[in-house]
């Protein structure tokens, strides 16, 4: 079975690396060494600076392999090679919904460089997927779990 892709742009996996560099290279000895002070203390049985010095190793661990493989199998997205009004990752977005005074502004990022509170939405979120592909001037009806609603895309331009 093939391994899924990451659609990312260039500075989303950019971002990755370095959030990568910083776990291996500062987290991770300092998750060692706490062990390393917990395990002289004696008994580990009833130990809770080792426990969970152990807990953080295990996070640490699976954020690491979880940035490595989304840097693996990242598929940069060039958004220059779409029309400049048309959605797709790495652009911004404007919309407003059908009805509704009030504008909202979304960048479009891949899966891996989601963050809701930033405005940065992903590609495979109800909203994104109904995005991609739209130019400005279309209705997009986006269906969520809660219900569907319609908005016009009045911008879309490249994510400085």
């Amino acid at each position: 079975m093939a391994e899924k892709t990451y659609p990312m742009t260039l500075a989303e996996k950019q971002k990755l690396e370095l959030e990568l560099e910083e776990l291996k290279l500062v987290r991770r000895p300092e998750v060692v060494e706490r062990i390393k002070i917990a395990r002289s203390y004696g008994d580990l049985s009833e130990n809770s600076e080792y426990e969970a010095a152990k807990d953080e190793q295990a996070f640490v661990e699976g954020q690491i392999s979880s940035l490595e493989t989304k840097i693996r199998y990242a598929e940069i997205v060039d958004s220059d090679a779409v029309a400049v009004d048309e959605v797709a990752i790495g652009k911004t977005v404007t919309v407003q919904e059908i009805g509704e005074d009030e504008e909202d502004v979304y960048i479009i990022v891949g899966s891996a460089g989601a963050d809701a509170f930033a405005g940065k939405i992903s590609n495979e979120s109800p909203i994104g997927h109904a995005l991609i592909g739209k130019k400005t001037g279309d209705t997009v009806t986006i269906e969520t779990p809660a219900g569907s609603y319609q908005v016009k895309i009045l911008n879309v331009e490249k994510t400085e």
